[in-house]
């Protein structure tokens, strides 16, 4: 049953994108697979055809549609893979959004409009190496001197921070207030900073066409006007960003967990063995409806929760059931998948390896499944 947050201009804008797709990606995963990376003109060609920031208003070059839109864009992008699909999906659904909702209508012309083109590629930095799922444990700081702020500190696990033009920096720019958080400002720091450094592309077990980097601040000078609403309101702001981030990884997981499906049913219905189909055996069936079974109800939990999202409803809850849930059934998804394909799933020519490596970290980034299970218990125990 077709969401019903989806009409045929919808339809329209999903042929126009996968045929895009169908021409300049697909063929060439591989390719970028092993180039660990994908090339920068995919950015411009996305831009060319209004599939990055749709939901900008058309004063900053984009189309101003919905997040609905949005939706379709990941989940095309995703189909072609979660290492393709990660880094434009952050860059179009989650750091802009913060230049949207809280930058001043200079930073907003400054920024959004090459975001748009896919002239400017953007990241946040949260994570370092001691702090991750904690944000109130970060380290980096941001000392105001003049008419800059001095940024010292390190950032890990970036995606896109070794090709990003601007990046979103969680820093804390008060190290003395308590409790801890209320200290944080996010900081955009641009390419070519004075001190800003990014550094040394990540060599992961998955997601191998994703760029993640590490990004070194050493007394990078950065411009007062580069802050990112007010002073000291940074974690609030991230907290007010993050339902719709876990709504976008657990939609990007529904369909990795829907494409690995797919890949197996075939697989299954074409190999032999002991004389018969694999699909024909017991286990197999069993298997499969179990897959099925899991997948179905991730996607209806996920269509629900993406018409509340458009709704504006407050679904912190509900989106971190959905993100801890969906990324774990995935899991369970690969991992009987590969079984099924046998030793062929543990080619690289099988699109199935690829898709069973990329799966484990999706349970990690945006918040772990066990951060994820703390707030669901927190929303239920203190209501």
């Amino acid at each position: 049953m077709k969401p019903s947050y989806l009409t045929n201009e919808h339809e329209l804008f999903r042929k126009s994108l996968r045929d895009m797709l169908n021409k300049e990606a697909y063929p060439y995963v591989d390719e970028w697979e092993a180039a660990r990376g994908i090339p920068r003109d995919i950015w411009t060609k996305l831009g060319e055809n209004g599939f990055l920031l749709p939901w900008v208003k058309e004063q900053y070059g984009g189309l101003g549609l919905d997040f609905s839109y949005s939706t379709v864009l990941i989940e095309e992008l995703e189909r072609v893979g979660a290492g393709f699909a990660s880094g434009i999906c952050l860059h179009s659904d989650i750091v802009a959004p913060y230049i949207q909702d809280y930058g001043t209508e200079e930073q907003k012309q400054k920024w959004l409009p090459k975001s748009v083109t896919g002239e400017y590629i953007s990241a946040v930095a949260m994570t370092e190496p001691g702090a991750g799922s904690d944000l109130a444990g970060i380290g980096t700081t941001a000392k105001k001197e003049g008419g800059h702020y001095i940024l010292n500190g390190e950032k890990t696990f970036i995606t896109n921070g070794g090709n990003a033009d601007y990046v979103v920096v969680v820093c804390k720019t008060d190290s003395k207030v308590e409790p801890a958080h209320r200290g944080i400002s996010l900081l955009v720091v641009e390419a070519g900073t004075e001190g800003f450094t990014q550094g040394k592309q990540l060599t992961k077990v998955g997601m191998h066409s994703a760029d993640t980097a590490e990004l070194i601040f050493d007394n990078a000078k950065v411009p007062a006007e580069n802050l990112l609403g007010e002073e000291n309101k940074g974690f609030y702001y991230l907290m007010e960003k993050l339902q719709q981030e876990r709504l976008v990884v657990a939609l990007q997981v529904q369909i990795d967990a829907e494409e690995m499906l797919k890949l197996t049913t075939d697989y299954v219905k074409e190999r032999k063995a002991f004389g018969q189909r694999i699909a024909n055996f017991q286990n197999t069936q069993y298997k499969i409806a179990e897959m099925a079974t899991e997948v179905d109800l991730g996607r209806a939990y996920i269509n629900q929760l993406i018409e509340r999202h458009i709704e504006k409803e407050e679904i912190v809850k509900e989106v971190s059931m959905a993100k801890w849930w969906i990324s774990e059934m995935a899991k369970r998804v690969a991992a009987e998948a590969m079984q099924l394909h046998g030793g062929y799933g543990y080619m690289e020519e099988y699109e199935i390896a690829r898709r069973y490596r990329d799966i484990p970290v999706t349970s990690i980034y945006a918040g772990t499944t066990e951060v994820m299970k703390n707030i669901i218990a927190k929303k239920i125990l203190e209501s």
